[in-house]
């Protein structure tokens, strides 16, 4: 089985025949797209002529090899929702991959850990995928500065930009539906928002957090942060350590841990969990009340798992801070086997399909442990 090492060490022709051979793209060889915007024919010949395109960039050269991957492996990916999303058009019949984007952000995720790559890369390759169909519709955007200001702390817009040239220019279609200005435009108002290579420069982590929480009245707003409190909200899969990184880098913060409420209640993990979220809220409630720092443990491991806490959490004007961990699956599953009640091996799998990493955008602080 290959590795991200084995990865790292070849040249992009190894790499594209590896591709070639996995099931993902063998999904993608068999996924015809409408000939009309895609004349190429089905989403790997896309996907080959997008990576040849890449390796013609102007910028290309003067990319390092790391970088250069990156970009190699989104473009590998970034259609690898399409078998899973392409369907007719119900008023017209045409074929459509409506957030195949999506899709392909959680094969990519999931081909990138297997392969072993770094967590920090790889959710900087899936984000690519995620987000790539974004530049060429700048313009329906009702405030374009907003929309490049709102992705540059979730992707490198600049490689989102190579990306989306590669894209356009790696297909052949008889109507031109995303012409190159429409990407240049993404280029020039992420630069003169400052954040084309570099996420947007807010005027502190709280006016970050008002903004991807749409409580930001004007970017030039420099919003006094009247914290209360610190809360530190663990995330991650059953089995990853969450208990000793909170022993280790936080041991004097009380800890609202919803596995210790499940014990003390008699609640167990699959059986309803009304009263154990019911009683976590309180105990938060009166660590917020009384202007206290504390720890929330549980597994938040989708976005919206770990909004419910947020919001709670900035409704006492707390400052919020995810810390997210993500062994190496096996030691995940070796850790969980020596917990006192180890969570079935078929239930972490199955969250390990739904899980989201955290981002910069959910909170005034992220740590990658």
């Amino acid at each position: 089985m290959k590795t991200w090492a084995d990865i790292t060490g070849e040249g992009n022709a190894q790499i594209l025949e590896w591709a070639g051979a996995q099931p993902w793209a063998r999904a993608m060889a068999s996924c015809p797209q409408d000939a009309h915007w895609h004349a190429e024919g089905d989403v790997w010949t896309h996907t080959k002529m997008v990576c040849a395109e890449l390796e013609r960039l102007a910028e290309w050269p003067a990319l390092d090899r790391a970088t250069q991957l990156q970009l190699l492996l989104a473009g590998l990916l970034h259609d690898s929702g399409k078998p899973a999303t392409t369907a007719p058009d119900a008023a017209t019949g045409r074929a459509r991959s409506l957030g195949h984007s999506l899709v392909g952000a959680q094969i990519a995720r999931q081909v990138l850990r297997e392969l072993g790559c770094g967590l920090a890369r790889r959710e900087e390759i899936t984000a690519l995928v995620r987000y790539h169909g974004r530049p060429p519709y700048l313009l329906e955007k009702s405030d374009p500065e907003n929309e490049v200001i709102y992705l540059s702390s979730l992707v490198d817009n600049r490689l989102l930009y190579l990306l989306a040239l590669a894209d356009t220019r790696g297909r052949l279609s008889a109507e031109m539906s995303r012409p190159e200005e429409n990407l240049h435009l993404w280029k020039l108002v992420a630069e003169e928002q400052g954040c084309f290579s570099r996420p947007f420069a807010f005027a502190n982590d709280h006016a970050r957090f008002l903004f991807y929480r749409d409580q930001l009245s004007s970017l030039h707003y420099v919003p006094h942060a009247p914290y209360r409190c610190n809360v530190t909200l663990m995330s991650g899969l059953p089995g990853v350590g969450k208990d000793t990184w909170l022993a280790t880098h936080r041991p004097a913060l009380p800890v609202v841990s919803l596995d210790s409420i499940r014990s003390e209640l008699e609640v167990e993990a699959t059986d309803n969990q009304g009263q154990v979220i019911q009683a976590a809220r309180e105990q938060c409630r009166e660590h917020l009340r009384a202007g206290r720092d504390f720890a929330f443990n549980a597994t938040s491991i989708t976005r919206q798992l770990r909004q419910r806490w947020i919001d709670l959490f900035a409704d006492y004007s707390a400052r919020v801070e995810v810390v997210y961990l993500e062994p190496p699956l096996k030691a995940i599953l070796a850790q969980n086997k020596q917990r006192p009640k180890p969570v079935p091996e078929k239930v972490i799998l199955t969250l390990l399909e739904k899980l989201e990493p955290p981002t910069l955008a959910e909170a005034h602080a992220l740590v990658f442990a």
